[in-house]
């Protein structure tokens, strides 16, 4: 993957469902910023007409990012950024399924809790990729 400050470094973006169930994912160099990663991984994601609301951190609160999804039909759910110069795009209804968003930091434990992907023995990504892919049916199969 591409240099960072620290040497190299691995960037997960995981799209999940309602109960924490990887539906897609991304893996990129940990240098760019998420909001650019972000369309590409909904790309790779699996169902995505079905997508209609994207719950999603601070990071991504961009205004052309919200109109870019927009246009797919998605509705951005974030927080604005602290500093914001525009007016907010959004009223504190939208914000209340924020609070739903553990679900997806859940998912990201249960990736955690596997050595291989945490510590990335792998110098090719499509190793690491296959092992993301093994972590991601390991996650699901107890849960259909």
């Amino acid at each position: 993957m591409g240099p960072t400050r620290r040497g190299k470094g691995t960037k997960w973006m995981v799209v999940v469902d309602g109960q924490g169930i990887p539906l897609g994912k991304h893996l990129a160099s940990a240098s760019p910023h998420e909001s650019r990663l972000l369309e590409t991984t909904l790309d790779e994601t699996y169902r995505q007409e079905h997508i209609q609301r994207l719950i999603y951190d601070r990071a991504g609160d961009s205004d052309p990012l919200r109109q870019r999804l927009a246009a797919r039909g998605i509705d951005l759910i974030a927080p604005h950024k602290r500093g914001r110069k525009k007016p907010p795009t959004q009223d504190g209804r939208k914000l209340r399924r924020y609070k739903r968003r553990w679900k997806m930091e859940r998912t990201f434990a249960w990736l955690s809790n596997f050595r291989r992907l945490v510590v990335r023995y792998e110098h090719k990504l499509q190793l690491y990729s296959a092992f993301f892919h093994l972590a991601c049916i390991l996650i699901v199969l107890p849960r259909l």
